[in-house]
């Protein structure tokens, strides 16, 4: 009996894993979803506004999202006809905000009026319907090229203010 107690107690304590506090455990912080070929259309009343592509799409369990491989957004006009595009390198979402940022090689190209806005970094609040920076911005015209620091506009670059003119250069002699 006191044979079989012995290596019964060396067994249990063998077999005896460290339970471990779950508040101190290393969590999972990286994506939960990953989307490839991602097409995303934003409407209003069953009317088109915004058409969102990226090649990957990662989702994380707060709901916020990045594009690591880039984004290519189109904004429409009624009659769905594409005003404006947005591409960039990286973007990210913050679905609580309604925000997007884009980041690397920003460039928007308003099709209307041929104008295209280059900058690193540009968001875009999807609730205000308006994209600003505080980067350094170039914004590239048939007649003109002007160069700032920080930029507000509406979402489709149709009208834009630029809070810092550093220079501009007329493209018409």
């Amino acid at each position: 009996m006191v044979g079989l107690m012995a290596v019964m107690a060396i067994l249990s304590f063998g077999c005896k894993e460290d339970l471990k506090d779950p508040d101190k455990e290393q969590k999972y912080t990286g994506p939960t979803i990953e989307n490839h070929d991602v097409v995303t259309l934003y409407s209003d009343s069953a009317r088109l506004l915004v058409k969102l592509q990226a090649p990957v799409q990662q989702e994380f369990e707060s709901g916020d999202g990045i594009f690591p491989e880039g984004l290519f957004v189109e904004f429409y006009e009624q009659g769905e006809k594409i005003t404006s595009t947005l591409k960039a390198n990286y973007g990210k979402q913050d679905r609580n905000q309604n925000l997007f940022e884009a980041r690397g090689n920003v460039v928007v190209n308003n099709l209307k009026k041929q104008e295209t806005l280059e900058t690193e970094e540009l968001f875009w609040d999807r609730r205000k319907a308006r994209i600003y920076t505080d980067k350094l911005v170039k914004i590239t015209s048939p007649e003109e090229v002007v160069i700032g620091q920080g930029l507000e506009a509406d979402q489709d670059f149709s009208n834009y203010r630029i809070r810092k003119v550093t220079g501009q250069f007329n493209l018409k002699e």
